[in-house]
């Protein structure tokens, strides 16, 4: 039990290695960008940067682990994360922050799959489902860690401590996995020359997604015609990929795995729940930032997103089995619809502690969905060997990406679209000749008198003052639409998935065999 312990401390100290940087990017982001006086357009390609390398370092990993192990790629990475965060202290400018966001990408890729493994040991062959499932949504309490880390630490003296910070918790990592190691798997040399175009084709495919997700809405989408122009290019490159992918004898990817209904699946469930647990990365927060919350605000609210993640997750590591699959499912995005509507009925007023119990809702639902989607792939995955369940990983840390950024741009943008129309609404019915709008703009202009000895000055500022209140009151609006929009696909995506179960339970069962197998620990 105490080494079955140590690998457990282990995995969450390497769950959190992995994906806390970034996030620490994400959460603090306005800071940076003050610092290094960027505008929201250089500020975003920091984050657009990590997720380009991410994705594609992850194709490069199906390939290294199998011919040099694991234990090679983590160190080496950690070693470069390492290095770069501390890069960073010296190289303190935008390009090098652009660089040290990309090789940060880049060098956490193994961290996720490893972060599995540990679990895996720490959980042994008995509990390998349960390890499997707590391994999975280790790195999903990075954001919430984040708020809750980032005021102690971006409120002190020193400017780089973030990197520091970061730089810290790699060499930590790197030295826990040195004493603590996996057991070994075997080797095979599978690097072929074929794989040069697949990685030459593939990641500028998906770098661009990425690019066109993370700057679609701040550039906006018709303004810039380099957004359809990468869109149809990626589109292109992709195309290019499957068919050149189709014909090779040893392909990147498991062609059987990746077209293969159960596949399909797997990825739009996964795609789609990102997509709706957007609501608490992207609306929530967005909305009590929009008020004026500060971080050291939301600690008390991200705490109780943190614990109900992790209760979440744990309910699924004991309850899941593959007939419950689709119930943990549906439990989880009936909690999402119901903290989403909870939300949409917020005002001007509404404060961080009145998000607890519907944000609690979305993080124990963020914990309890990694079970269910499992039913749909790595079992299946399990089945056909060892080595496919690496392929799953892969799908899967790429469905949360691609999801999560989408779930950003496209809800950014119906926030915009909104907030205009109600602001176009508001400003139509602000009529000066109406007593009770004279009043308030009487009001407005007494609070500049002290300053401003022209009353013409006095009553330009009273305007300003109103036009400010009205797009504010337009914004939360908006928003309001957003949780509702939420809580509606969430509902479509609970009705989708009850079908699928619905047509699953009427199918004939297989002579001889239904039983799932269990999960072997890492060898």
């Amino acid at each position: 039990m105490p080494i079955r312990a140590a690998y457990g401390a282990t995995a969450v100290l390497v769950g959190v290695t992995s994906a806390l940087g970034n996030s620490f990017v994400g959460v603090n982001l306005p800071f940076i960008q003050g610092r290094l006086g960027l505008s929201p357009v250089q500020g975003a390609w920091l984050t657009a940067a990590y997720a380009m390398t991410n994705i594609s370092g992850n194709l490069l990993f199906l390939r290294f682990r199998q011919q040099f192990g694991i234990r090679l790629f983590a160190a080496c990475g950690l070693v470069l994360y390492a290095a770069v965060t501390l890069l960073n202290v010296v190289w303190d400018d935008y390009e090098g922050a652009l660089v040290a966001r990309a090789l940060s990408g880049f060098a956490t890729v193994p961290l996720s799959t490893l972060t599995i493994f540990y679990m895996l040991q720490a959980a042994g062959q008995r509990h390998a489902m349960g390890g499997l499932i707590v391994g999975l949504s280790i790195a999903q309490g990075a954001t919430p860690l984040a708020y809750l880390v980032s005021p102690e630490l971006t409120f002190s003296e020193e400017p780089h401590v973030l990197y520091l910070f970061e730089s810290g918790l790699a060499l930590c990592a790197l030295a826990a996995i040195a004493l603590l190691q996996l057991p070994e798997s075997p080797k095979v040399k599978i690097f072929a020359k074929g794989d040069v175009l697949t990685y030459a084709l593939l990641c500028p495919a998906l770098a661009l997604i990425v690019a066109v997700l993370s700057q679609g809405r701040l550039q906006w989408w018709p303004d810039h015609p380099w957004l359809a122009v990468a869109l149809c290019a990626s589109v292109l490159l992709l195309a290019a990929t499957f068919f050149y992918e189709e014909a090779r004898p040893a392909p990147l990817i498991f062609h059987d795995l990746l077209y293969s209904r159960s596949t399909m699946m797997f990825m739009l469930g996964a795609f789609g729940l990102r997509f709706v647990l957007s609501e608490q990365t992207y609306a929530a927060s967005g909305l009590l930032m929009l008020l004026g919350a500060g971080q050291d605000q939301l600690q008390g609210l991200y705490a109780v997103i943190l614990v109900s993640l992790a209760a979440g997750a744990g309910v699924a590591a004991l309850t899941f089995t593959p007939p419950r699959a689709a119930v943990l499912a549906m439990v989880a995005l009936g909690l999402v619809a119901a903290g989403a509507f909870i939300d949409a009925d917020a005002t001007n007023l509404v404060r961080p502690h009145e998000f607890l119990g519907s944000q609690a809702l979305l993080g124990f639902a963020n914990g309890l969905f990694f079970g269910p989607l499992l039913i749909f792939g790595v079992l299946n995955a399990l089945k056909s060997g060892y080595q496919r369940l690496v392929t799953f990983v892969v799908l899967f840390l790429v469905s949360q990406t691609l999801g999560g950024l989408a779930g950003s741009a496209i809800l950014g943008t119906f926030q915009q679209h909104r907030e205009q129309v109600y602001s176009a609404q508001i400003n139509a019915g602000v009529d000066p000749t109406d007593p009770i709008v004279a009043q308030r703009l009487q009001l407005q202009s007494r609070q500049f008198a002290g300053v401003l000895t022209d009353r013409s000055l006095q009553q330009a500022e009273g305007v300003q003052q109103l036009r400010q209140s009205a797009t504010r009151e337009a914004n939360v609006r908006a928003y309001n639409d957003v949780f509702t929009l939420i809580g509606v696909l969430a509902l479509v995506l609970l009705a989708w998935i009850a079908l699928q179960a619905g047509l699953a339970a009427l199918k004939p069962k297989e002579p001889g065999g239904a039983a799932a197998p269990a999960a072997g620990g890492v060898s």
